[in-house]
């Protein structure tokens, strides 16, 4: 008998808690954009790669930060907190709820679509190589750093370390961020680092004791394919609502240039980066690449 009341004492418990979790609207019970809403706040990951997110004075800065703002605004969400991590770390971080989003114009690639879904593209860029000056000459791609047998640095998680390299056979020294790669090309450790053509040139341009120079930018090729790049801001697979109101509000300022220039442009970013609408997510996604560049 004692047993039995036991158990049904412990049940009332349980119904009465269950009960009062409903009836008291808990904001597990609510969407990631709703959530932030009524917070006034979102969190976001970026990795410190200037001009797209990065931490100057104290503050969140960059093309990717100054464009979730603008977007993130227009959906009622006034304040972006930022998380700095390094970029091979983004995507577990953005599954493991450190963050609501990445804001690092992450290039979309199949392999990170089965891990996040990518929003709308932001940018359209391009590589380029960063090597003491004087020591760049005949070096206008990855295929002439292999030919050569340079020493190659690539950042952790960056297309040309698990792509452009990998595809070429490439062996390379790994970095955390983009200083960690203008550190190993200036101390000798490396001959090459290659980035983003924007990053590489607003790193050169902001640390001109540096002893550095960038080549001109390009679209490397693989197996005789133009690998044209597009960086967008990642959402987890299961905020879709999150996602399709950001590419609404993104959508509109992508698709007047000078919104968008007004936005970016403070950042190195031109009209050349602004995407044309002639790839998409979904493409790349799936990795169909245009066969010419763009």
């Amino acid at each position: 008998m004692t047993v039995m009341k036991g158990l049904a004492a412990a049940t009332s418990i349980l119904a009465l808690t269950l009960t009062l979790g409903a009836c008291g609207g808990s904001d597990s019970d609510k969407s990631t954009l709703q959530q932030a809403i009524d917070d006034g706040e979102i969190t976001v990951g970026f990795a410190g790669e200037a001009p797209y997110s990065f931490e100057e004075g104290g503050e969140l800065q960059g093309a990717s930060v100054a464009l979730a703002r603008e977007v993130f605004s227009n959906l009622g969400v006034e304040n972006l907190d930022g998380v700095n991590t390094e970029f091979g770390s983004l995507i577990p971080g953005l599954n493991a709820d450190r963050f609501n989003a990445i804001s690092a114009g992450m290039s979309i690639l199949p392999e990170r679509c089965e891990q996040a879904a990518f929003g709308n593209p932001e940018f359209m860029y391009t590589t380029a190589l960063m090597t003491k000056k004087g020591a760049g000459e005949g070096l206008t791609n990855l295929d002439d750093v292999k030919a050569k047998g340079l020493k190659l640095a690539t950042m952790t998680g960056a297309i040309e370390s698990t792509l452009y390299a990998k595809k070429l056979g490439i062996e390379t020294q790994q970095v955390g961020t983009p200083q960690d790669g203008m550190d190993a090309v200036t101390t000798g450790r490396a001959d090459v680092f290659a980035l983003t053509g924007i990053s590489l040139n607003w790193m050169a341009q902001n640390s001109p004791d540096a002893d550095v120079e960038v080549s001109e930018s390009f679209v490397q090729e693989i197996d005789g394919v133009p690998q044209v790049g597009a960086g967008a801001t990642v959402f987890r697979t299961d905020d879709t609502e999150l996602r399709d109101a950001w590419n609404e509000e993104l959508d509109k300022i992508v698709s007047d240039e000078q919104a968008y220039l007004d936005i970016v442009g403070q950042y190195g970013f031109t009209a050349a980066e602004r995407p044309d609408g002639s790839i998409t997510t979904d493409q790349l996604c799936k990795g169909e690449l245009p066969t010419a560049s763009s």
